[in-house]
């Protein structure tokens, strides 16, 4: 699934290519620069969590180059902070590429000057979005001693709910306050205790659920997670997880990010629509090369 998932995703690069409205001011902002940033922080995690000599590793990396190539190797970075001093997706989207050895010091040295700021570090977020921007922050660099914690524990997952309150934005949530704790895969150790144990304990019946309600980009991200936890216990995943997913991947390699999984239908979708089907399925696709990847590649030299 991993091979075939990220096929796909190579075969469709130019999707993920910035178009020449990057840098508008009204620009499309999930269309263009989020379906880079999310290609790069992927590519960059495979890469990490596979040997050399593996064919996602090779493909991985020539992914996150084309990708950094579409941002005039980190120069667009620049361009945008200026455009938009006080906007942290540009740090978001960059802090992808720092975590994998990519870096812009001019960037790095305009960034880190507005985030010492009142105004940058007053600007209000929810807090799964703020444990990111501070995640961003330290991998170019900068640190707020101190701050990760009370926004952590202002997090759904991090106040440790009532179990039965799961429900689709507070799956995408706690996905993605371990995707920050984590480094993307990198650092299991960055769980804390109370809340692997607790992932451990409801993870596998939440993962169920979106199973066999067809919420496959979500169940792609619950399938990272178990694969993030310092040590996964057998019990993490229902046993039929990947055979239910794989039964929605088409002969192409893509997922769809929700449906009862026809593949047939994305096959046909793909030859009609190829447009359609990339915004359809580009980041279930993209989840699924990365948990698969975490899943079978724990421990891999990097």
């Amino acid at each position: 699934m991993a091979r075939t998932a990220l096929a796909w995703v190579d075969a469709h690069r130019e999707d993920f290519a910035l178009g020449d409205d990057a840098l508008a001011r009204d620009g499309r902002v999930n269309s263009s620069w989020k379906p880079l940033g999310e290609l790069a922080r992927v590519c960059g995690s495979i890469r990490a969590n596979t040997a050399p000599t593996d064919p996602l590793h090779t493909r991985a990396g020539d992914l996150l180059e084309f990708a950094w190539a579409q941002t005039g190797h980190g120069e667009l970075f620049l361009r945008l902070q200026r455009l938009e001093p006080f906007a942290t997706y540009p740090l978001e989207v960059y802090a992808a590429f720092a975590a994998a050895g990519l870096r812009h010091p001019g960037y790095e040295t305009d960034v880190a000057r507005v985030a010492r700021t009142r105004g940058w570090r007053l600007t209000e977020q929810d807090p799964t979005r703020h444990l990111g921007v501070l995640s961003a922050e330290r991998s170019t660099g900068m640190s707020r001693p101190g701050r990760a914690e009370p926004a952590l524990r202002r997090t759904w997952l991090g106040g440790l709910p009532e179990p039965w309150t799961f429900e689709r934005d507070a799956g995408y949530a706690l996905t993605h306050v371990v995707f920050h704790l984590t480094d993307w895969g990198r650092a299991p150790d960055g769980v804390p205790p109370d809340l692997a144990a607790y992932l451990a304990h409801w993870l596998p019946p939440w993962l169920d659920t979106c199973l066999e309600a067809g919420m496959w980009d979500l169940s792609c991200e619950l399938l990272a997670v178990a694969a993030s936890l310092p040590r996964p216990p057998e019990s993490a995943v229902p046993n039929d997880s990947w055979t239910r997913l794989a039964a929605a991947q088409s002969a192409s390699g893509a997922i769809p990010e929700e449906g009862p999984g026809d593949p047939a239908q994305a096959a046909r979708d793909d030859a009609t629509d190829p447009g359609q089907d990339f915004y359809r399925c580009y980041h279930s696709t993209l989840m699924a090369a990365f948990a698969a990847t975490l899943t079978i590649g724990q421990g891999a030299p990097a």
